[in-house]
């Protein structure tokens, strides 16, 4: 699943998920960059052989809705979507920016990584909570969990703010913080309406060559966030999702014979279209 050749851009780097071109012919810290959502998938720190039609799409449309809804409270990196028809619908004219080396985690609830290291800790990233919590129990008040930036085939590492403010600067990593909490406040009340809870989400943030603050990359997806149904929502067990839970589940199934080092095996139809459907829904229930 090689990045498309597209006219007019010169493909520099592809991630899990996306693909990142430069105008053809431009110096390499030129002004924009084409990103394109591919309907690669990925599970396990590992990109799987079989993609999930449309999902690049989806993950697009979604993150364009959301950077209108999210317009004042922080500036995004879009440019424009005039993009060659290749890959129309699924690919954005971004600014191109200094990203800041930190995954910028908001959690609302208590679930993955956070309740692993709750039951360990009673905290998370430092944070402390209540004794008690179970799995999917809402927070008393959201929390800022930062995680450091791996490279495609490692795990983000869930760190402290201490650790933001040591890279980044105190009043930094306190914008970042702020900025992140802000959103995550505003994704709640929006999706509510819809009938989704977010319980968690995933931002990147950059500086422009203004030197602002800049939301980048995707947003607010099912790829970067926990979306849950509304009805149906009981904590003390793991949640439905709209995102790849499908996947996860088939792969560490007896079904799948995988051992998640070697290579991942292709995945069935019935996974794969079960997949894209809730991705579908998602989007469908957030936009109409």
């Amino acid at each position: 699943m090689s990045a498309p050749a597209l006219p007019g851009w010169e493909h520099v780097y592809s991630g899990k998920v996306r693909d990142l071109y430069r105008p053809a012919g431009e110096h390499p810290d030129g002004d924009v960059v084409l990103v394109v959502a591919s309907d690669r998938i990925s599970a396990y720190d590992h990109v799987l052989p079989t993609p999930i039609p449309g999902k690049g799409e989806v993950l697009t449309r979604l993150s364009l809705w959301w950077f209108d809804q999210l317009a004042d409270i922080v500036p995004n990196h879009l440019v424009s979507t005039d993009v060659p028809a290749q890959v129309a619908g699924r690919a954005m004219v971004c600014r191109r920016l200094e990203m800041f080396p930190v995954e910028c985690v908001a959690r609302g609830y208590l679930t993955g990584s956070g309740m692993t290291e709750y039951r360990q800790t009673q905290a998370v990233c430092g944070v402390p909570l209540p004794p008690g919590l179970v799995e999917a129990a809402r927070l008393p008040e959201p929390i800022f969990t930062p995680a450091r930036k791996a490279e495609v085939g490692d795990h983000d590492e869930n760190i402290t703010f201490a650790a933001v403010a040591e890279m980044l600067g105190q009043e930094r990593a306190a914008e970042l913080r702020d900025l992140t909490l802000a959103v995550y406040a505003r994704a709640a009340e929006v999706a509510a309406r819809s009938g989704i809870i977010v319980a968690d989400t995933k931002l990147e943030f950059g500086l422009g060559a203004d030197g602002t603050v800049v939301l980048g990359d995707e947003v607010l997806t099912p790829d970067s966030s926990r979306f849950w149904p509304t009805d149906g929502y009981t904590p003390g067990r793991v949640q439905p999702s709209f995102d790849k839970q499908f996947v996860r589940d088939w792969l560490t199934s007896p079904d799948s014979g995988w051992d998640r080092e070697s290579v991942p095996p292709p995945l069935p139809d019935h996974v794969v279209q079960r997949t894209r459907e809730r991705y579908l829904e998602a989007a469908e229930r957030l936009i109409g």
